[in-house]
């Protein structure tokens, strides 16, 4: 069973992410053996971006989620290592900007996303209105919508509302991935630790992740809430197993090399008209 099928959710299926194995590797025996099957997969990825960025038919958005160090970074820094970095573009989201604030809550997310021929990674995304906001009610306080959208239905609203965006992306060309990185509680205190022991991890470390772990369980049921009515056929969502950062890098590559496959990509045909001119220009210009 190839990873996308093994990690894809279907359309409206209950996660109970108590039950899946954080620390699943598959048929990965270690480290080194995923390192030594990532290699040819993204030679393979880097080919077929330089086609699709040729094509300039399609694009492709690729969506992180996670708990804090669960490896978005390094997932992206290993995946698309090799592409070409003209065609290829990353933001992270944070928290709004007071801009941001003015604008409805998906106008950042279209502000970023690829142009054709273009893959887009967003570290964190449009999700985080859904999750973010369930959990810390204040954020959604602080947010100028009009009092009547302050509904008891407002997360379902919205849940709709961003299977509605997907579909427009989706029917104009942009193929919509989405991954959550599942890491186990117990590990992320191992890399939160290790963010503050290590001087070369120091920068990264922040006291306000320690106290999101607080809100844990929190956070995984919003999590299951957006799978079961945002994972759809046009735009799945992918639970990887993430206790082994290395395992994440191979799965993550290979369905997206799935994906990207799938497309047909292929490099433009010459005209003949424009395969005319050339023979023309080089004709008369070969002795200048």
């Amino acid at each position: 069973m190839s990873y996308s099928d093994r990690y894809r959710l279907k359309p409206r299926t209950r996660v109970n992410l108590q039950a899946l194995n954080p620390a699943d590797s598959g048929d990965v025996s270690s480290r080194e053996d995923a390192v030594s099957r990532l290699k040819p997969v993204v030679d393979r990825l880097a080919d077929m971006q330089d086609r699709l960025f040729a094509q300039d038919q399609w694009s492709l958005l690729v969506v992180f989620q996670a708990m804090d160090a669960a490896g978005k970074d390094s997932t992206v820094k290993h995946v698309m290592t090799g592409m070409n970095p003209r065609g290829i573009h990353v933001h992270s989201f944070g928290a709004p900007s007071k801009e941001e604030l003015d604008h409805d809550y998906l106008w950042r997310t279209v502000k970023a996303l690829p142009e054709r021929g273009a893959i887009a990674i967003h570290n964190r995304s449009h999700y985080e209105e859904v999750i973010a906001t369930r959990v810390h009610p204040e954020i959604l306080a602080s947010q100028r919508i009009p009092d009547s959208s302050r509904t008891p239905d407002l997360m379902r609203r919205r849940y709709r509302e961003i299977n509605r965006f997907e579909r427009y992306l989706v029917d104009n060309g942009t193929v919509v991935l989405k991954f959550f990185l599942h890491v186990s509680k117990h590990e992320q205190w191992k890399r939160l630790v290790e963010r503050m022991e290590d001087p070369d991890k120091y920068w990264k470390a922040q006291v306000h992740d320690l106290y999101e772990r607080k809100h844990w369980n929190e956070y995984m049921g919003a999590y299951e809430d957006v799978f079961r009515w945002t994972s759809t056929a046009h735009a799945p969502w992918f639970v990887i197993p993430a206790d082994h950062k290395w395992f994440v890098w191979l799965a993550v590559a290979e369905i997206i090399g799935d994906t990207l496959s799938g497309l047909r990509l292929e490099y433009p045909k010459t005209p003949d008209s424009v395969r005319a001119e050339w023979e023309k220009a080089r004709e008369e210009l070969k002795n200048v």
